[in-house]
């Protein structure tokens, strides 16, 4: 297993701003150890054959351009809704009972 000692744990902690208590720290170091040994192992991996990859994918995106529209229909249908003032909507109060 890894060898991690408490001054070292005891500075992790500090660097993730996590207060440790007493009693956890012998657990942690155990836990951070057997973690640290996944990674011993995957580094006796030979992978020189394996090619890079970044992304894990090869989609791309496909952006359209964007451009001016002639016409948005603002305000079209205003006359046909109950309430409206200077080209907005006019709705009841959706929080409280207060008046706008």
């Amino acid at each position: 297993m890894a060898d991690l000692t408490k001054r070292e744990l005891a500075h992790l902690a500090e660097l993730a701003r996590v207060k440790l208590e007493p009693h956890e720290e012998d657990k942690l170091i155990k836990d951070l150890g057997k973690i640290l040994d996944h990674f011993k192992e995957l580094q006796e991996l030979d992978t020189k054959d394996v090619p890079p990859i970044a992304g894990g994918t090869d989609l791309t995106n496909v952006f359209r351009t964007d451009g001016e529209r002639e016409n948005t229909n603002r305000g079209v249908g205003t006359d046909a809704f109950p309430e409206h003032h200077d080209g907005f909507l006019k709705v009841p109060p959706v929080f409280g009972d207060a008046e706008r």
